[in-house]
C-alpha cells in the first residue's frame, strides 16, 4: 500500500475542485445561491491553479486555467441581476418608498435577467466538466509527485504585486465618494484576498486575519457595488416613455435618490476601513511573503500538515493524520471549502 501523505497543496486543490463539482449543478439548475457559490469556488480555482501549478509539467495546468476562465465568465452573466433582483426585494418592503417603482425597476431587470440565463447556460454547455476534473486531478498528480515548491515564490510575487496594487488603489480613490475609483479598491482587494486566502490555506496561517480585514471592507465595497448597478437599472426605467403615469417619475425619483444615500452611507464605512486596509497591505509586504516563500523541513513537507490551518483538519477528518498513518489508513480528505470560515463574493 502506498502510505504517502498527499502534500498540502494537492489536499488544498482537491477540495476546491470538489466544491465546484458540488455547486455547479445547483447553479445550473437556476438556483441562485448555487450561482454565487460555483462562481466564488470557480474564482478560487482559477487563482490557485496558475500559483500551484509553477514549475510543473505534464500537469496539463495551462487547459484546465481556460475552462475554468469559461465557467467563471459564464457564471458571472447572471449572479449581478441575482444581487439587484434581492435589493429589490428589500426595497418593496419600505413603507417610504413606491411599490409601484420598485416594480417597475423589477420587470425591467427580470427581463435583463432571463437574457444572461439563457446565455450562461449556452456558456456552461460548451464546458465539459468532466474533462476539467481530470485536468485538475493532473495537476494534483503532479503537485504531489514534485520535488521541491516553485509555487511559494509564484505566491510570494503575486502577494507582493497585488499587495501595492491595493496601496494605490486606495490612494487613487481618496476619500471623496467616487464610484469608479472605489470599483477599482474592491477588484484589488479581491485579488489580494484570494492570494491570502491561499497563502493561509496551504500553511502561513499569519495571513487569516488580513483574510477577515480585507473580506469586511469587501463586503461594504461590495454592497456599494450592487447598489450602483441598480441605480443604472433605476435610471434605465427612469429614461424609457412612461405614457399616462404622471406620477411615476418623481417616485423613480425618490428610489434613486434613497439609494443614493445609502451608497453614501457605505461610502463612509469604508473610509473609516483605510487604515485597516492599509495595515493589511504592509503587512502582506513584511510578514506574509517571507513566510510564504519560506519552506518548511524536507520531513514536515512530506509527512504533515501545518497545526490547526484548513488542511490539517481535513486530513484528520479524512483519515490522513498520524493515527491514520500507524492504521495505514490514507483515503482522500474532505473538508469544508476553502474560506468557507469568510464567506466570499
Amino acid at each position: 500500500m502506498n502510505s504517502r501523505v498527499p502534500r498540502v497543496t494537492t489536499l488544498l486543490l482537491q477540495r476546491l475542485a470538489r466544491a465546484l463539482a458540488r455547486h455547479l449543478p445547483t447553479a445550473v439548475a437556476g438556483d441562485d445561491r448555487g450561482v454565487h457559490q460555483a462562481r466564488v469556488a470557480s474564482r478560487r480555482l482559477r487563482e490557485a491553479v496558475p500559483v500551484l501549478a509553477t514549475g510543473l509539467h505534464g500537469s496539463k495546468a495551462g487547459k484546465a486555467q481556460r475552462k475554468i476562465r469559461r465557467l467563471t465568465r459564464a457564471l458571472g452573466t447572471v449572479r449581478e441581476l441575482d444581487v439587484t433582483l434581492g435589493l429589490l426585494d428589500a426595497l418593496a418592503r419600505s413603507p417610504t418608498l413606491s411599490r409601484v417603482a420598485v416594480e417597475d425597476v423589477r420587470a425591467h431587470v427580470i427581463a435583463e435577467r432571463d437574457g444572461r440565463r439563457a446565455e450562461m447556460l449556452n456558456r456552461l454547455d460548451r464546458v465539459n466538466v468532466d474533462k476539467l476534473a481530470r485536468r485538475l486531478a493532473s495537476v494534483g498528480d503532479a503537485l504531489d509527485q514534485a520535488t521541491d515548491e516553485p509555487w511559494r515564490k509564484a505566491l510570494g510575487a503575486q502577494l507582493l504585486k497585488r499587495s501595492r496594487r491595493l496601496g494605490l488603489a486606495i490612494d487613487k480613490a481618496g476619500h471623496m465618494y467616487a464610484p469608479e475609483g472605489l470599483h477599482q479598491v474592491r477588484i484589488a482587494g479581491k485579488k489580494l484576498r484570494y492570494g491570502l486566502e491561499l497563502a493561509a490555506d496551504s500553511g502561513t496561517a499569519q495571513a487569516a486575519p488580513h483574510v477577515r480585514t480585507i473580506k469586511r471592507a469587501q463586503d461594504m465595497l461590495g454592497k456599494l457595488h450592487d447598489l450602483q448597478v441598480l441605480q443604472t437599472h433605476v435610471a434605465a426605467v427612469q429614461a424609457a416613455p412612461q405614457p399616462g403615469r404622471t406620477g411615476s417619475r418623481a417616485a423613480l425619483e425618490d428610489l434613486a435618490r434613497h439609494i443614493e444615500d445609502q451608497c453614501r452611507h457605505l461610502h463612509g464605512r469604508y473610509v473609516a476601513s483605510v487604515p485597516s486596509l492599509r495595515e493589511t497591505t504592509l503587512a502582506t509586504r513584511k510578514t506574509i511573503v517571507p513566510l510564504v516563500a519560506r519552506a518548511p523541513g524536507k520531513h514536515a513537507l512530506k509527512m504533515s500538515l501545518p497545526s490547526g490551518s484548513p488542511a490539517s483538519k481535513a486530513a484528520r477528518a479524512s483519515g490522513t493524520g498520524r493515527g491514520a498513518r500507524r492504521a495505514g489508513q490514507l483515503k482522500p480528505a474532505r473538508a469544508a471549502e476553502p474560506g468557507a470560515a469568510t464567506g466570499g463574493r
